[in-house]
């Protein structure tokens, strides 16, 4: 037995040579019988592993060289990946230069060739169209008739559940739009006094926004416009807020006002016609288009980094102001107490002569400024600083971040005024209810040479809500336009087709 030990033992050293794994077997070596003995059992099971080792080379080596592979794939892919962004350094975010797969383009190419997929209401005669609204943190619905009056309207808002967190939280915005979706429906169409039958149309905010928000009023709406055989409109966010300020300001109030009860206004007559100049500042956006026809505009200048409601919702939040309604009206508030020139900023891009905006060094700016004065008063935290102090910085920041909007705003107003002759300017999106930007603007369009004419809608329809989305489907159906509800699918980021900025190259 002893001897078929040893025969074994020797076996195994060899093939351990064999397999070039002389420093294992060497290691196992022992100077006597009793102890290489009691090493056979170790050397077994390493002569196991290694023949398993060699059996399975070559399904190891072709699952090496696959991962090497996929790596390479990953590694070129993050490359180029990386060389795209490389290229838009220093250039506006959220216009299309060929890097985004999906554009918004309802009039084609050239802008103008309409097309009714899913059918037209009569547009000899008023009609009214459904509109839903859920692409971030309110779900809203409204009737709107094609003279612009809101028959009916309805807004869940989900403040006080964002409040706590400091932000709009994805996952419990789309479970509060579950909820809500056909209460707020239904109590737009009882406002009205309406079924769902008697709509003639729906429309729906299908971009850009919370992919997962989007996705409940799109559903939801398509639903409907499958079910009871309604033309459908997929409605682009940003154009719904440039197309309020269309609506004559007569057509703001709703039905029940004495002023249009039982009339029927004219469906043509717009408060502002093409071409215009926008102003868009909302909580995810900031860009002055040219605005030339419906689903035609130039983006003229746009944010490099934060939107202006980005910068006053950080602002508020190292304040420590509540921001469960939004950071823009906490700081807005606050900022009235101020000295608006008390705490010395810098107005963003000096040196740059053209209409983009940027306001993450401002808000970086804001932020070190903050501790500074902390340091003085001999306090931790900003938001355990007084509340003068607090009002101060509040108020200068505003000030600056409307200085930066006045400079960029006011070179675009030159431009396309020389250029195309445009002296009609709107003001549209979540921070154009703000009463001092509205202030400030009316002065800059006023105090010219040759003054401009402003309009920005009220402040309720400034902020997201149903009727914006029922109006701009009203708009698209009157050039002839509808989609597909079927498979209708929705866009996080969903740039304008015709964004294309003209100063682009000379950057």
């Amino acid at each position: 037995m002893m001897l078929y030990k040893m025969t074994i033992y020797g076996l195994l050293v060899s093939t351990l040579h064999r397999a070039s794994s002389s420093r294992i077997a060497s290691a196992f070596v022992a100077p006597t019988l009793s102890s290489r003995c009691n090493t056979y059992k170790r050397l077994a099971s390493t002569t196991r592993h290694l023949f398993a080792s060699n059996t399975n080379v070559d399904e190891s080596n072709t699952t090496t060289a696959n991962t090497t592979k996929q790596n390479k794939k990953k590694k070129s892919s993050l490359q180029s990946g990386r060389e795209k962004r490389r290229k838009f350094i220093g250039m506006a975010k959220a216009v299309d230069r060929g890097q985004f797969e999906n554009t918004y383009s309802p009039g084609g190419e050239n802008g103008i060739s309409f097309e009714a997929k899913s059918g037209l209401p009569n547009r000899d005669k008023p009609f009214c169209v459904l509109g839903i609204e859920s692409s971030c943190d309110d779900t809203g619905a409204a009737i709107i008739r094609s003279d612009g009056t809101i028959l009916g309207e309805s807004l869940a808002s989900q403040h006080a559940i964002h409040e706590e967190w400091g932000g709009v939280v994805p996952g419990l915005a789309k479970t509060a739009h579950e909820e809500n979706i056909d209460k707020v429906i239904n109590e737009a169409l009882q406002k009205a006094d309406m079924e769902i039958c008697d709509v003639d149309a729906i429309g729906v905010t299908v971009g850009p926004g919370l992919e997962i928000c989007l996705r409940v009023g799109c559903h939801r709406a398509r639903d409907l416009a499958i079910e009871h055989n309604k033309p459908f409109v997929g409605v682009h966010h940003l154009e719904a807020h440039i197309l309020m300020a269309r609506i004559p300001a007569e057509r703001y109030i709703n039905k029940d006002d004495t002023a249009t009860e039982g009339k029927v206004l004219d469906v043509s007559a717009r408060a502002m016609e093409f071409p215009f100049l926008a102003l868009l500042v909302s909580g995810g956006h900031c860009q002055i288009l040219k605005c030339l026809g419906i689903g035609k505009y130039y983006i003229i200048g746009g944010t490099l980094d934060d939107s202006l409601g980005e910068a006053f919702d950080k602002t508020a939040r190292l304040l420590g102001l509540p921001v469960g309604g939004g950071g823009g009206p906490a700081v807005e508030a606050l900022a009235k107490e101020g000295d608006p020139k008390s705490v010395k900023l810098p107005i963003p891009l000096q040196r740059r002569k053209d209409c983009d905006f940027s306001y993450a060094g401002l808000k970086t700016a804001v932020r070190l400024a903050a501790e500074k004065i902390c340091v003085e008063r001999g306090v931790e935290k900003v938001d355990e600083l007084p509340h003068e102090d607090k009002a101060n910085i509040a108020a200068s920041f505003q000030h600056v971040a409307f200085r930066h909007v006045e400079i960029r705003l006011g070179r675009a107003m030159e431009q396309v005024q020389k250029e195309d002759g445009i002296k009609h300017l709107a003001v549209v999106g979540g921070v154009a209810a703000n009463k001092e930007l509205r202030r400030r603007l009316d002065a800059l369009c006023s105090d010219r040479s040759e003054p401009w004419d402003m309009l920005v809608p009220p402040p309720r329809l400034c902020t997201d809500q149903g009727a914006m989305s029922a109006w701009a489907a009203v708009e698209r159906l009157m050039v002839g336009s509808s989609d597909v509800p079927e498979g209708h699918d929705v866009y996080a980021r969903y740039p304008f087709s015709f964004s294309s900025n003209n100063n682009d190259e000379e950057k």
